[in-house]
């Protein structure tokens, strides 16, 4: 089974996330430019305004770059479409089972990587035709499953024969190293990104990730079945507080309304969802794409050679 490097025809075997209203045509070329394969986010967003940023990330690369659909956009049928028509490489979907779209993507030879939370949806994407699939662990920032990247990850790559994409809690060469060992062929990363010079949000979202300590995020949304890791604010503490007296689904999200825009665009840290990842705390200073990505990989070798486990 191949390295996803030499799958997706790129130097190091990296995805970043596609993180809603953050990865962008710049941060996904900053990616692409660096080696790995940027992701342009659709988030909520229409086909007309993804198809723009895809035209001007062609502008800002010439490496392959993919686009990432979450699929409970109102618009993820016409999503669907513009990526063929723009003749986009590599889509990774989120919230749900792209099956029906498979079929053309497959035909128009775009590589389909879907995230996956569980074994069960694994075995049914690799059946549905993906080239491989990203597991995601709960560590991760945003929208989360429930089960660790440890035991996620071991599970589905015993459980398919494509290659599996670990992510959740990747934010050095460390635990690129303990992917690999887990038996992942790749590793996904998005929060070590947000601390970047390339990365669009706000400076107050980028301070927050490196005054963040390791126990600094917190989950919302669980009683909703949407579960969200944020960093710890004014506006998550609420949405706890009122979710623990029972308040209604209305009134939570009329709370959250908005919070994400609030914080990439505007840095509101009291109102704000600032989506991260629990590996925030490891992250200490601004640093370039290019800077990141080589610091995940050129240690590997020689720390594996320092290794004394046996």
């Amino acid at each position: 089974m191949e390295n996803i490097a030499k799958l997706l025809n790129i130097k190091y075997p990296l995805i970043q996330g596609g993180m809603a209203n953050i990865a962008n045509h710049v941060l996904a070329s900053s990616v692409s430019n660096a080696g790995g394969l940027g992701l342009i986010a659709s988030g909520g967003d229409n086909a007309e305004s993804i198809r723009e940023k895809i035209k001007l990330c062609k502008k800002l690369t010439d490496k392959p770059f993919g686009v990432n659909i979450m699929l409970m956009n109102p618009f993820a049928d016409e999503i669907a479409q513009m990526v063929i028509e723009e003749k986009v490489e590599v889509v990774t979907t989120g919230a749900g089972n792209p099956g029906k779209y498979m079929a053309a993507w497959k035909e128009a030879g775009i590589k389909v990587i879907p995230v996956v939370p569980s074994v069960a949806l694994a075995i049914r994407m690799e059946k549905a035709g993906a080239d491989a699939v990203i597991a995601e662990g709960t560590e991760s920032g945003g929208h989360i499953g429930e089960l660790t990247t440890m035991a996620l990850v071991p599970q589905v790559a015993d459980a398919i024969h494509i290659p599996v994409i670990a992510a959740g809690g990747i934010a050095d060469y460390r635990q690129v190293l303990a992917a690999f060992s887990l038996g992942a062929k790749g590793v996904q990363v998005g929060t070590v990104l947000l601390a970047t010079k390339e990365c669009p949000v706000h400076q107050n979202y980028k301070d927050l990730i490196l005054k963040a300590k390791d126990i600094d995020t917190v989950v919302t949304g669980r009683q909703t079945g949407a579960p969200v890791r944020v960093l710890k604010n004014a506006m998550a503490r609420e949405y706890l507080l009122k979710s623990s007296k029972g308040v209604s689904l209305e009134e939570l999200e009329i709370l959250t309304l908005g919070s994400l825009r609030r914080a990439v665009f505007d840095g509101d840290i009291e109102k704000g969802s600032f989506m991260a990842g629990q590996v925030s705390g490891m992250i200490k200073e601004i640093k370039s794409v290019e800077e990141v990505i080589h610091d995940l990989f050129d240690p590997v070798e020689a720390y594996i050679r320092e290794l004394k486990v046996l």
